[in-house]
C-alpha cells in the first residue's frame, strides 16, 4: 500500500492519495480544488485513480471531489448519512455512489470502510484503512474533521456559519457519543490521519502532528478522553474562533456541487493606466505585495492582503462573492499564486492583474501614494490618553481571553468593513494586532471605508505591530 499526504499550508488542510502498487489503483480522500496535483501524483506513481471521496461537506474550502472524479474517470463516493438538510445536491450524477456506515471503497486490495462519525456535521464519515495485501486488520483511520491531533472537530459551524439555529448543542452531544464509540470500540494501535492542522478554523487548538494514534489521543486529547457529557459540551463550545463569513458559501457550494475549474493559469494582464478609474468605479482590487511594501506606499481603495499562509482566510472574510476581483502585483507569479488560493475558496471571478505601472498611473491621476507611519506602543498609549488618537485592536473575540487592551476599541478584522463607522473621523486611528499582518490589512480596509482624508491631513493612520501590549 502507498499512502501520500498532501498538506496545503494556507488552508491548513490535508488530503490523501492511497494506492495499491500491484493493482495500480488509487483512491483520493478529501481533495482540494487543485486537482492537477493528484492527477500528476498518480501518474508519477503509475496509478489510476478509481475512487474519489471526502469525509463531509466542507465549510473551509471548496472540494475537488467532483472535478477530480470527472477528470480521472473515477467514481465519486459521497456520504449518504445524516439528515435531509445536508444531502449532496449532486449525488444523483452518473459517476456518484452514495455510501453509508459499513460500506467499503476499494482500490485494488486497499479497502476503506465507511465509519459514520457525526457531530462536526451530521453526514461526517471517517475511513478505516486496511491493506489487505499485508493484513486483514486495519492500519489506521482517515478522521477528517472528527479527531485531530490534540483536539476534536467543532460542532457549532452549522449554527454559526450556515445559520441552522438550534444545532450547536445537539451537535456537541452527538459528537460526544461518536467519540465514545470511536474511543471504546477500536484498537489503540490504529494510526489516525486528521484532515487539518494548526491554523484551521475547524477546531480551536489543533496540534501539528501529521499522523497520530488512537492510543496516544486517548492519553492526550481532551476531547477523546473526556467521559462526562456535560463537561464535554461546555468545553467544545467554549472559545471557538469566529468562523469566517465565507464558510457559509463553501457549505452551499460543496453541497450543490462545485463548478469545474480546470488548470490554473496566470490571469490576464490588465492595462495599468486603467487602475485609477477602476477604483473610482468601486471595483474590487487586491494589493498582493508584502506588508512592508504596502506600508511604504499603497493605493487607497485597494484591499492589501499579502499572498501567504493567511491569504485565503482574509480574502474569504473581506472579498465579495458577487463581484469580479482584480489583482495588483509586482509580478505574474504572485498573481498566479493568488488565483490558486482564491479558487480554493470559490472566488473564481478574477478579471486579471495590474502590474507595477499601476502605481505611477495612480500618482499621475491622484498624487502621492498613501504611506502608513508606524508608532511605538508607549507613544500610542500616551497620545490616546490625551485624546489625540484612537486605539483599534483587530484581534478576534476569542483571542481576548488573555486580556483586552485598555482604552481601545475592539473590532475583529473580519467585521471591520461593516463596523468602520463606529470609529471617529476626527482623529488618527492606531491599528493593533499581535503579529502585524492583520493590522496592515485593517489599515487598507479603513482607507477603503473613507478614512483616507485623515491620512492626507498629516495625522492619518498609525499602525503598530509589536506584540505584548498592556492588557486589563
Amino acid at each position: 500500500m502507498l499512502l501520500k499526504r498532501y498538506y496545503d499550508e494556507p488552508l491548513a488542510q490535508a488530503s490523501f492519495l492511497i494506492g495499491d502498487t500491484v493493482a495500480r489503483e488509487a483512491v483520493v480522500v478529501d481533495p482540494h480544488r487543485d486537482v492537477d496535483l493528484y492527477l500528476k501524483a498518480a501518474e508519477t506513481e503509475h496509478l489510476r485513480i478509481v475512487a474519489v471521496t471526502e469525509t463531509h461537506i466542507h465549510a473551509d474550502y471548496l472540494s475537488g471531489t467532483r472535478e477530480l472524479a470527472r477528470r480521472a474517470g473515477a467514481t465519486a463516493y459521497l456520504s449518504d448519512e445524516g439528515d435531509a438538510d445536508w444531502k449532496y445536491g449532486w449525488g444523483h450524477e452518473p459517476n456518484v455512489k452514495l455510501v453509508r456506515n459499513g460500506d467499503a471503497i476499494r482500490a485494488g486490495r486497499v479497502r476503506l470502510d465507511v465509519l459514520w462519525t457525526p457531530g462536526h456535521t451530521p453526514e461526517h464519515v471517517s475511513f478505516v484503512v486496511t491493506d489487505e495485501a499485508a493484513s486483514p486488520e486495519p492500519v489506521g483511520v482517515l478522521t477528517g474533521d472528527f479527531v485531530f491531533a490534540g483536539d476534536v472537530g467543532r460542532p457549532d459551524l452549522l449554527e454559526r456559519a450556515a445559520n441552522m439555529q438550534g444545532t450547536m448543542e445537539r451537535g456537541a452531544r452527538t459528537l460526544f457519543a461518536s467519540l465514545a464509540r470511536f474511543r471504546d470500540s477500536l484498537p489503540g494501535h490504529l494510526l489516525l490521519w486528521p484532515g487539518h492542522g494548526p491554523g484551521s478554523a475547524c477546531g480551536k487548538n489543533l496540534g501539528g502532528l501529521p499522523v497520530t494514534s488512537l492510543a496516544y489521543e486517548r492519553l492526550t486529547n481532551w476531547g477523546v478522553k473526556t467521559t462526562n457529557e456535560a463537561e464535554f459540551v461546555h468545553e467544545v463550545l467554549a472559545g471557538q474562533p469566529e468562523p469566517p463569513v465565507y464558510f457559509k458559501h463553501m457549505k452551499r457550494m460543496n453541497k450543490d456541487g462545485p463548478a469545474m475549474h480546470g488548470e490554473f493559469r496566470e490571469p490576464p494582464r490588465l492595462d495599468d493606466a486603467g487602475l485609477p478609474a477602476a477604483l473610482a468605479r468601486g471595483e474590487i482590487v487586491v494589493d498582493l505585495r508584502p506588508t512592508k511594501a504596502v506600508l511604504a506606499g499603497a493605493i487607497p481603495g485597494a484591499f492589501s492582503i499579502p499572498v501567504g499562509t493567511s491569504f485565503p482566510t482574509w480574502a474569504g472574510w473581506l472579498l465579495p462573492y458577487d463581484q469580479p476581483i482584480s489583482l495588483l502585483s509586482n509580478d505574474g507569479a504572485r498573481a498566479l499564486a493568488a488565483v490558486r488560493q482564491l479558487a480554493m475558496i470559490g472566488l473564481d471571478d478574477v478579471r486579471g492583474w495590474y502590474g507595477p505601472g499601476a502605481f505611477e498611473a495612480w500618482r499621475r491621476a491622484n498624487g502621492p501614494l498613501a504611506v502608513t507611519p508606524s508608532i511605538g506602543a508607549r507613544e500610542a498609549f500616551e497620545r490616546a490618553a490625551r485624546g489625540e488618537l484612537v486605539l483599534l485592536v483587530v484581534r478576534a473575540a476569542a483571542e481576548h481571553a488573555g486580556g483586552r487592551v485598555p482604552g481601545a476599541r475592539h473590532i475583529p478584522l473580519g467585521e471591520l468593513a461593516a463596523r468602520a463607522r463606529e470609529l471617529p473621523l476626527d482623529r488618527p486611528v492606531a491599528v493593533f494586532c499581535e503579529g502585524g499582518t492583520r493590522s496592515r490589512i485593517g489599515v487598507s480596509v479603513l482607507r477603503r471605508a473613507g478614512f483616507t482624508r485623515l491620512l492626507d491631513q498629516g495625522g492619518g493612520f498609525v499602525e503598530h505591530a509589536e506584540a505584548g501590549l498592556p492588557v486589563e
